[in-house]
């Protein structure tokens, strides 16, 4: 089948992610940097990074990793002018490289302010308005539930099968458009390995929603915002358990916002999920990072016929214009076509935070980790969390995590 972008044509297969067709078509640049107008690509293929957001059939803001491909979808780069490839505003980057203070730029000379006002608000802003509005209000569903597991990856899994064979009723919800969480980028079965922890995780009687993505906890009403594409779930349960993993994040370095940096587990997706091929010379930065996910990597690159390098010791700076053509540490200088950062994922801890539950900062957890004690239970009653939301550990120890916590809640 076939998709428009910026008035070109290229093939997709039905269903695939949009981003994940443009990019295989040889796409390289989807949009701009709203201030900078940079170029941007998708960074972590998994709704995070907000760095693939395309207008799709008239609608702005979406993101492309997220949008399914059909035959005939229009899509469109943002915050560029005449093309997301080709965009003129693109020389504010060149005559600012020092960056550029928007809240003192022409202020001086009074008639000049007011012209540059005008050219600010005509610019600011991401995307324009829709061609037409929505035909129907999305509906309101409520439900209520004893279990409600946030997060569908190994240990959400885990925990929700437990729960389910102890008697529990469950539901486990997940924002992707699949159950697996980091399973789906894992080189060898672990996509498989994805779907037969789901499979098994219906058999035990859980009830499995997605893509459904938790907005937050809303305690004046005791509920879980969830949205869905038919619309808004307002969720009661009896018990929370956070299972929601971990954030994929981007190392320090010169032009790390380049277009064909990646996460390294994005680049896993890439090529075990989808058949894609990241590129011909991958450069896998494992500097302080997951460095076991960094050698399976290595080894499926390999596999593929691709050229991998692992770096240990931290990058300096990325080099190339719409698309990365090598990169340098102290000492030494690379040639690659795409860079895979392999840093310690963060948790994702803002969905429990909202419920109230305790977390700490720890530079070893990777960012914020939800605070719990030997048997998942967090500082608020009923709500338990598990996995690499409560600092990274990588999916076989938080499928283990996970399983303990799930049969922990029916106690």
């Amino acid at each position: 089948m076939t998709v428009e972008f910026d008035g070109e044509i290229h093939r997709a297969y039905a269903g695939e992610p949009l981003a994940v067709a443009l990019f295989a078509s040889g796409v390289e640049v989807l949009s701009r940097s709203i201030k900078y107008h940079r170029p941007r690509a998708f960074f972590c293929l998994s709704g995070h990074c907000g760095a693939c957001l395309l207008r799709v059939d008239g609608v702005p803001n979406l993101r492309s990793c997220r949008v399914p491909c059909r035959d005939g979808l229009v899509a469109r780069g943002q915050n560029a002018f005449p093309a997301s490839d080709l965009d003129v505003l693109g020389a504010v980057d060149w005559l600012f490289p020092k960056g550029m203070d928007h809240h003192t730029l022409m202020t001086s000379f009074k008639p000049l302010n007011a012209v540059m006002q005008k050219v600010v608000r005509q610019l600011s802003g991401l995307g324009t308005l829709p061609d037409k509005p929505s035909a129907d209000m999305p509906e309101v569903v409520r439900r209520t539930v004893e279990l409600a597991v946030v997060g569908g990856g190994p240990a959400g899994l885990a925990a929700a099968t437990a729960a389910a064979r102890a008697g529990l009723q469950v539901l486990c919800i997940d924002e992707q458009d699949d159950f697996g969480g980091s399973l789906l980028c894992q080189p060898g079965a672990g996509p498989d390995e994805g779907r037969r922890r789901a499979a098994e995780a219906r058999a035990a009687g859980v009830e499995l929603l997605a893509p459904a993505a938790v907005l937050a906890f809303y305690p004046e009403e005791n509920l879980l915002a969830v949205a869905m594409p038919a619309g808004l779930l307002r969720l009661t349960a009896k018990k929370t358990l956070y299972a929601t993993g971990a954030y994929d994040v981007c190392a320090s370095f010169t032009d790390n916002d380049r277009p064909g940096v990646f996460a390294a587990r994005a680049v896993g997706t890439l090529l075990v999920r989808y058949g894609v091929l990241p590129g011909r010379q991958v450069l896998i930065a494992e500097h302080d990072g997951d460095t076991a996910y960094a050698a399976a990597l290595a080894g499926a690159l390999a596999a593929a016929g691709v050229e991998a390098t692992r770096v240990a010791e931290p990058l300096a700076g990325a080099h190339g214009g719409h698309w990365v053509t090598g990169a340098e540490t102290a000492a030494r200088r690379y040639t690659c076509d795409a860079i895979a950062v392999a840093a310690r994922p963060s948790p994702a801890s803002e969905a429990a935070r909202s419920h109230g539950a305790r977390v700490e900062l720890s530079g070893r957890a990777g960012g914020f980790a939800v605070v719990v004690d030997d048997k998942g239970r967090t500082s608020v009653p009923g709500v338990f969390a598990c996995g690499d939301v409560t600092g990274f550990v990588g999916p076989s120890a938080a499928a283990e995590h996970g399983a303990l916590v799930g049969r922990g809640v029916v106690s």
